[in-house]
């Protein structure tokens, strides 16, 4: 907790210097004095530095990278999802979308990177995207490294190259070759951010890029979007992500997008006052429609929060088998004459349980991480 304060603590800071007079920006470097006043002084003690991501330079193109004007995308029985879009995407930026589930936030960020493809639509001829979804992690083979992944991505790269490349993201000479199936959903996440940045894009969309990710790696994530010279939209529900990281704020929201001037704290107020905007109402019906609102709410975030439980259940699980499993080789090896080994030898044995407890190690991280993420967005 002492690392993430100070971590937040700078890099609230730092968009107050850099953004405290400039009248685009002025409100939301207000949002963040606030939030640098609510975080208390701490101490930090010497502890290993987080691991490491490092989104590789793009090359420089003029603005704008995209330009919408008057747009409608994502079509279901005729009817677009979004329309009226007139938005414009500089290189420099840093644009988080708000706006409740289903309003058409993904469907936005395919538009941007490119994977719909409406009409009115201005991209910049160079552009290249790297698009991070949700469920990308979930794709990758298990029996391949991640060395293998990203090698074939770059077939024309050295493997000094493929290996420095996994280094920016925290990957080890000897990680770099581990099986995809033994690492965790963080270690997952951080090669995701690897391979859709394996050609250097000018603009990087991250459709809830924190899922899979512990305190520490969520911290080297803002220090690696702030240090990426490129545009960056962005979909979370980490406020604390999109306090540190965003310098614009779209609202998705009744079949359009526009940008909302206001900080994340007016967004919260606006969502909370929702129910009681029509004074023509009675209080009865008023009392009424703000107990439908929160059950509606609730039920959302359930839905929300039903993957991470998800999760936690099977690194639960997990860690039961394997806990299992190391007690028995544990029992093996200070009783051979009782305890079947399957016909092990000890060397094999002694392997096998190193080998146990490393996994066991890494449930217990995707288990921390998930009640950790549970926990966040409960609040």
């Amino acid at each position: 907790m002492a690392r993430q304060q100070k971590f937040e603590r700078a890099r609230l800071q730092a968009f107050v210097d850099r953004f405290r007079y400039k009248a685009s920006k002025a409100r939301q470097a207000q949002s963040r004095l606030k939030a640098l006043a609510r975080l208390e002084p701490v101490v930090l003690l010497a502890e290993e530095p987080p691991p490491r991501i490092s989104f590789p330079e793009p090359p420089h193109l003029a603005p704008p990278l995209i330009a919408l004007d008057g747009v409608a995308v994502g079509y279901i029985a005729g009817k677009p999802v979004l329309s009226r879009l007139d938005l414009r995407l500089d290189p420099d930026d840093r644009v988080a979308l708000l706006g409740a589930n289903g309003n058409g936030k993904t469907t936005l960020a395919r538009l941007l990177a490119g994977r719909l493809a409406p009409t009115a639509v201005t991209r910049s001829p160079k552009l290249s995207c790297g698009f991070f979804g949700q469920h990308q992690i979930e794709d990758m083979r298990p029996g391949a490294s991640p060395y293998d992944h990203l090698a074939a991505l770059m077939p024309s790269a050295l493997p000094e190259a493929v290996r420095t490349r996994l280094g920016r993201f925290g990957f080890s000479q000897d990680q770099a070759f581990v099986p995809v199936g033994d690492l965790s959903g963080g270690e997952r996440t951080r090669l995701n951010f690897a391979l859709i940045t394996h050609h250097a894009p000018a603009l990087l969309i991250l459709d809830e890029p924190t899922n899979h990710l512990d305190l520490e790696t969520r911290e080297a994530l803002v220090q690696g979007i702030n240090d990426f010279p490129g545009a960056v939209v962005l979909v979370s529900r980490d406020w604390h992500l999109i306090e540190l990281v965003a310098e614009r704020l779209w609202l998705v929201a009744h079949g359009t997008v526009r940008p909302f001037d206001g900080d994340l704290e007016e967004y919260e107020r606006r969502v909370l006052d929702g129910a009681e905007s029509h004074n023509s109402v009675r209080p009865t019906e008023m009392a009424h429609d703000r107990r439908r609102a929160a059950r509606r709410l609730a039920a959302e975030r359930r839905r929300e929060l039903e993957p991470l439980r998800q999760r936690a259940r099977r690194a639960e699980e997990t860690l039961a088998k394997l806990t299992k499993e190391r007690d028995l080789l544990d029992r093996a090896l200070s009783e051979p004459q009782t305890a079947g080994t399957d016909g092990l030898g000890l060397s094999e044995v002694l392997k096998r349980r190193a080998e146990i407890v490393r996994l066991i190690e890494r449930a217990e991280i995707d288990w921390l991480a998930a009640e950790e993420a549970i926990e966040r967005d409960s609040t």
